[in-house]
């Protein structure tokens, strides 16, 4: 189970850090690109996957 839900953290990690590049339009080739509520949305995503990688951690 904490396996599961370390794949599924890094995994919120991994897609914010993508939505983060799109948003600021350093990545391109989808709709999201350029457009600012997906670098905001990405943060939040990203940061939420670092605080559960950080948290599953400790326990």
């Amino acid at each position: 189970m904490k396996l599961l839900a370390n794949i599924v953290a890094a995994l919120a990690l991994a897609v914010g850090a993508v939505w983060i590049l799109q948003g600021a339009g350093l990545l391109g080739g989808s709709f999201m690109t350029g457009r600012t509520e997906w670098l905001w949305i990405g943060i939040v995503i990203a940061l939420a996957g670092c605080a559960a990688l950080l948290w599953l951690r400790r326990r």
